[in-house]
């Protein structure tokens, strides 16, 4: 008798909807704070794909329908708990090393990365070498 009369006396003066107001409130937040979360870390994986449409854009940025199916792809994978690692490596095994905007440094793909450095001190030693040119004295010339 004394628990139905203290929840009648909450439900008169109210307290009991802002007890209940405060408990649904808490999971609400939770869930904003880890559809945020989820939301963070599609767009990471999104602006690391490229878009098989645009071809010069990741599928974070295009607004071609294809992209916006492979983000909600990439966002239902992050939701079932694949790493993000995964979620890439599911791309590449579909489209190939081709769909990262940044391709792995391996492979042929180190070329990427090593030409131009290469290309840059190539052409470091090509002024060097004819700087020493122009600037050697003559040599002397007799008669």
């Amino acid at each position: 008798m004394l628990v139905v009369s203290a929840a009648l006396l909450a439900a008169i003066t109210g307290r009991a909807g802002a007890q209940a107001a405060g408990a649904s409130a808490a999971p609400v937040a939770q869930q904003a704070a880890a559809d945020t979360a989820l939301e963070a870390r599609t767009n990471a994986v999104a602006g690391q794909l490229r878009c098989p449409v645009c071809q010069g854009v990741s599928i974070q940025d295009s607004p071609a329908e294809l992209a916006q199916q492979m983000r909600d792809l990439v966002r239902e994978q992050l939701r079932t708990g694949k790493s993000p690692d995964e979620v890439k490596a599911y791309f590449v095994s579909k489209y190939g090393e081709w769909i990262l905007l940044q391709p792995r440094a391996s492979g042929f793909n180190i070329l990427i990365y090593a030409l131009p450095v290469l290309v840059v001190l190539g052409g470091l030693a090509v002024i060097v070498v004819a700087m020493r040119r122009w600037t050697k004295p003559p040599e002397n010339l007799s008669i």
